[in-house]
């Protein structure tokens, strides 16, 4: 008998992000997103920087997720991340600003574009979960 629901665990170095019970979830995995039903077969994957969805109810909820595994059981997702941010912890402002100053960064690409690359993910992603914001050129980075 497959269980109905998913205990998701969402949690970082410093603390608990997630603790629910949901229907579904969608993960930034190294190689694409993982969409993951109760029932699924057990996998490990590594963490791509990216918005972590999942659907409790009626609602969808969305997590800014950065570097880590994901382990997935049947039963559960527990996805232990570099960095994760509840929709609501995002300052957009600051987000934007980050935004811009990686562009910057990578604009001026020497032996530091990786770095750079990865912080414009980073903040485009945040802004994604923020409210899918615009990035800068104007197209949505949903």
């Amino acid at each position: 008998m497959l269980p109905e629901t998913l205990s998701l665990e969402v949690v970082t170095p410093d603390r608990a992000v997630v603790r629910e019970s949901v229907a579904e979830v969608s993960l930034p995995g190294r190689e694409g997103y993982l969409g993951i039903l109760p029932g699924h077969t057990p996998l490990l994957t590594e963490l791509a920087t990216g918005a972590l969805t999942y659907r409790q109810g009626g609602q969808t909820r969305r997590v800014a997720v950065s570097g880590g595994f994901a382990e997935v059981l049947p039963d559960r997702v527990i996805v232990l991340a570099d960095i994760a941010e509840r929709a609501e912890e995002i300052d957009a402002a600051r987000a934007r600003a980050a935004l811009a100053s990686g562009e910057k960064q990578l604009a001026a690409a020497g032996p530091e574009w990786e770095a750079a690359q990865q912080a414009v993910t980073r903040a485009r992603t945040r802004l994604e979960v923020a409210g899918g914001t615009h990035g800068a050129e104007g197209h949505s980075t949903h």
